[in-house]
């Protein structure tokens, strides 16, 4: 049964992430057990899952639905994202080790060249932004910053998929990353800080551009 749970609650997931599942979606025990082969018990213990990491919202009477949330909590949920990251990345530039520092540097130079292809390889970018972002507060050197971030990133990285990026966006974030291994590099704390802010921010509107558009044309954020 645990395997069939986490091979539920893994495709679940992932479908969220990737848009299959968008926000508001009902879900249903049935037809996700057809969807992924399964039965109704184990995609029920997944749902439970993710209900508790607050990805689908649970209504008595009602099912289950992909989470939603108004502009307002987006944009408070970046606003801690830039105070917790930029101070992670802070940190990162006074504590990283040389073996981390080059790890951030291969990420960064390895998300800059798959940004450039045509079409860039969305699911690979998104697996090295996780890695240098997981890096960076594994760097700082407290693991505290990571337990205070687990609770609030998981959806803003849910919402803010690359897939919303345009090519200029993508190179954009890529460049960043780049930067901000330079800071590190450079043990510049503010310098550090201050690019981390910038890249979340820009990520921040980037997701409530489209969210805006997907509104405007009646669709689904």
């Amino acid at each position: 049964m645990g395997e069939a749970v986490d091979k539920a609650y893994r495709t679940i997931r992932d479908g969220i992430m990737r848009g299959a599942y968008p926000q508001g979606a009902h879900m249903t025990a049935q037809d996700l057990a057809s969807a992924i082969g399964l039965s109704r018990t184990p995609i029920r213990e997944a749902m439970r899952r993710l209900h508790a990491e607050g990805l689908i919202q649970i209504i008595p009477n009602r099912g289950a639905f992909v989470s939603q949330w108004s502009q307002v909590e987006i944009e408070g949920m970046y606003d801690l994202r830039v105070l917790l990251e930029g101070f992670a990345a802070e940190c990162a530039a006074r504590h990283a080790t040389e073996e981390q520092i080059a790890e951030l540097r291969h990420l960064a130079v390895e998300m800059r060249r798959l940004v450039r292809k045509e079409p860039a390889p969305l699911d690979q970018v998104a697996q090295n932004n996780d890695r240098f972002h997981k890096t960076i507060l594994r760097a700082s050197g407290n693991p505290r910053l990571g337990d205070l971030l687990s609770s609030i990133v998981e959806m803003p990285l849910v919402l803010s998929t690359f897939r919303r990026y345009s090519a200029e966006e993508l190179r954009r974030s890529a460049d960043q990353h780049v930067e901000l291994v330079s800071a590190i590099e450079m043990r510049d704390p503010a310098w550090a800080r201050s690019v981390m802010a910038a890249h979340i921010l820009s990520a921040r509107r980037t997701l409530l551009q489209s969210i805006a558009l997907a509104d405007d044309r009646g669709v689904d954020g």
